[in-house]
């Protein structure tokens, strides 16, 4: 017979007046809703929605005593979630395609990728019912939606910094009833728990993009601008201007020109 363990508690992480002001919305709303209700939560990048929603994930499974299941969309995403859920005390596992069976002692919270969780509920291996809250992480990547129909039992709560679908067909209003507004990133600016920041502007040729049926721009067209070398000479020049000797975090739009800006990067420190 399959038992899930109890929630256990970890030493109480510090909380924002404003995330306690935010978990306590969502909890109120949480108590109130019907199975099947969805709401959508927005807070700005920085602002800890991870640390949110693992406090509500916990309060959700202390009280109700079901499960919890958090979606993401990358697996670098998954373990990390999975993480900081095991510290906030939350019996966690991720849950990805390398897990074949589930243990004989469920854990309180599966943390899983779309794909990987779709194929164990075909295959029977996972119950969706048993579910009675979704937590989905970076909500506006819609491919999320062909799953959440399968959890007839659960509230779902999806998070995002920025509440506007990755495809222009499927708008976030058709699939939430209700968005919860967190903190503005002005006020969390002024607050001091995000840092001003300082904007450079390079004037770049963009005609070259091809906008998909969906909204976003192609792979093919994002890859063959951001992964030239004009724009990789243009990169490492402002790189140089102003982050030279600096944590740097460079944000690419895919998997192709990321090894691009990696090998350029590369060769620079050879030279």
């Amino acid at each position: 017979m399959e038992t899930m363990s109890s929630a256990v508690l970890a030493p109480k992480r510090k909380i924002y007046s404003y995330q306690q002001t935010d978990i306590q919305t969502l909890l109120s709303k949480i108590e109130t809703a019907s199975h099947g209700s969805r709401l959508l939560y927005q807070l700005p990048t920085g602002g800890g929605k991870t640390v949110i929603f693992s406090e509500i994930a916990k309060y959700y499974i202390q009280k109700y005593n079901r499960q919890v299941v958090v979606l993401t969309h990358r697996i670098e995403l998954c373990r990390q979630t999975t993480s900081i859920l095991k510290k906030s005390g939350i019996n966690s596992q991720a849950y990805t395609s390398d897990v074949k069976r589930k243990s004989r002692v469920q854990p309180d919270c599966y943390v899983a990728m779309i794909e990987t969780l779709k194929n164990r509920i075909r295959d029977k291996v996972f119950n969706p019912d048993a579910v009675g809250l979704v937590i989905i992480d970076e909500a506006h990547h819609n491919s999320f939606q062909k799953l959440l129909d399968k959890f007839k039992n659960a509230i779902v709560i999806g998070v995002t910094a920025t509440p506007l679908s990755s495809d222009i067909t499927m708008p976030l209003h058709k699939n939430y009833s209700e968005l919860i507004v967190g903190e503005a990133i002005q006020s969390l600016i002024a607050q001091g728990y995000l840092a001003k920041p300082k904007a450079y502007k390079y004037t770049v040729e963009l005609n070259s993009l091809v906008t998909a049926p969906h909204g976003d721009y192609t792979v093919a067209s994002s890859d063959l601008l951001y992964a030239s070398d004009p724009m990789l000479e243009l990169l490492h020049t402002a790189y140089k201007s102003h982050c030279q000797g600096k944590k740097t975090l460079i944000f690419n739009n895919g998997i192709f020109t990321s090894k691009r800006v990696f090998q350029m990067f590369s060769n620079a420190v050879t030279l």
